[in-house]
């Protein structure tokens, strides 16, 4: 299924060579019967695979497919043939969706993690991963295991592949112009991850030739992605991601470049608030339920959002158009601010990087994921937002919740987590998001 998952992808981005139709025709089921009866088992093929496009006129989306429960929208890849979407119809099917009880008749989570930052201390840990299993290469799953129960209790997971990826031998660099083993893309759909974003200041590190190849390797690990593109036609999509009870739409954009300047300005979203809105505005158009707003911006290693941060997550909430606006980028743990109805998580830290030395909170992260729920009307709001708090630890490498159920047993010793954990919800906490409702998400309590 592989492959003809493969040849689907393709397909949905532009017309397929002859040859690559009579590949797909080959496959059992669909070449043994006709016309009709085809076109059924494509459906049924594209529907496994979790391909799913939906165009508007003159939009392509992005991103290669995740399970069947995540679909892109405006179009699902490069050269999709625009069509027309139909607008969203809530079904009456009550939907309660993973994660704490709902509600309401329907209800789907959100789960989100900070930037996946990897040095080289991380890919040998990967390198040794794999020789204890007898395997070549690198396996960055270990690594990243931890978070899996959390991920299991979400409907949807997005991260946020901060740098681009080299080729599978490399050479791999690190700061400050990364070119990291692309194996962790795989790692991360693995771990249960469905999306992720990639504008950052790093995204253009390698050129265009890093920007391409870090997409082709979330397409070829199931990952969609939205933030960085391949084409100008690319660059107008919406990614739309599809849960079983709502169309969830991922907007993002990135303060900056480090001052390196793309070959096209197409090729990296930026921290444009018009823009930003716009496109959410063509998000609702196209069906989606619920938007996300998401920032790579701010101060790194600080404790409080910036006025940028401030200014340009306002300016997203107040246009009515985004459900929740959260931020990656200061390799530290933000506040979480309720701003006028609408929840702006700041920060979500690291997660994944080396330890530092120097800055403790580079080492420390936040987790968090949010229900959204349909009322009456059909109007989708956040209901529950709840936060997990976490640390990189080694010997080995590492991420470790340090939430006060202890899910994974001490991290980095009963002190060492304490503190951890006491720093995190202090700075989580220091916009009045206890007040607001947010709170400690303690997944062995859940049902």
């Amino acid at each position: 299924m592989g492959t003809l998952c493969s040849l689907l992808r393709r397909w949905l981005r532009g017309p397929l060579s002859g040859q690559g139709i009579r590949r797909i025709r080959r496959y059992p089921g669909i070449r043994r019967v006709g016309a009709a009866a085809a076109a059924l088992a494509l459906g049924a093929s594209v529907a496994s695979c979790g391909v799913w496009a939906e165009s508007s006129a003159g939009s392509q989306g992005q991103g290669g497919p995740g399970p069947a429960s995540a679909a892109s929208a405006g179009s699902s890849a490069p050269g999709s043939t625009p069509g027309t979407a139909a607008a969203a119809v809530p079904s009456p099917t009550p939907t309660p969706g993973k994660g704490p009880a709902c509600a309401a008749v329907r209800c789907t989570s959100v789960l989100l993690t900070g930037d996946m930052l990897v040095h080289a201390q991380l890919w040998d840990q990967g390198r040794a991963d794999a020789l204890t299993t007898g395997a070549k290469g690198l396996d960055f799953g270990p690594l990243l295991a931890g978070q899996r129960r959390y991920i299991e209790k979400s409907d949807l997971a997005i991260c946020h592949q901060e740098t681009p990826v080299a080729t599978p031998a490399g050479p791999f660099s690190a700061y400050p112009s990364f070119n990291v083993p692309p194996q962790i893309a795989a790692a991360v759909r693995q771990t249960g991850y469905q999306a992720c974003t990639t504008a950052s200041n790093h995204t253009i590190d390698r050129g265009t030739a890093g920007l391409v190849r870090t997409l082709d390797a979330l397409d070829a690990a199931g990952l969609q992605h939205t933030g960085s593109y391949r084409t100008a036609a690319d660059a107008q999509g919406i990614l739309i991601l599809q849960t079983a009870a709502a169309k969830i739409a991922l907007i993002e954009g990135t303060y900056g470049l480090n001052g390196q300047v793309p070959e096209a300005a197409w090729q990296v979203d930026m921290l444009d608030p018009g823009a930003m809105i716009a496109k959410a505005r063509k998000a609702r158009s196209l069906g989606a339920d619920i938007v996300l707003g998401a920032m790579h911006a701010g101060d790194e290693y600080a404790s409080v959002p910036n006025a940028e941060q401030q200014r340009v997550a306002h300016a997203l909430a107040d246009s009515g158009q985004f459900t929740m606006v959260y931020g990656h980028h200061t390799h530290s743990v933000l506040p979480i601010e309720r701003y006028k109805g609408t929840w702006i998580v700041y920060g979500l830290g690291n997660g994944i990087t080396e330890l530092s030395p120097s800055y403790v909170v580079n080492n420390e992260g936040l987790l968090v994921r949010a229900q959204f729920s349909q009322d009456d009307a059909g109007t989708w709001t956040a209901s529950d937002l709840a936060w997990a708090p976490s640390v990189i630890v080694r010997g080995p490498y590492r991420w470790c919740s340090v939430a006060s159920d202890a899910p994974q047993g001490p991290c980095a010793g009963a002190a060492a987590d304490a503190a951890t954990r006491l720093r995190t919800s202090t700075v989580v906490e220091a916009m009045g998001a206890a007040a607001a409702g947010a709170h400690e998400l303690l997944i062995t309590k859940e049902r």
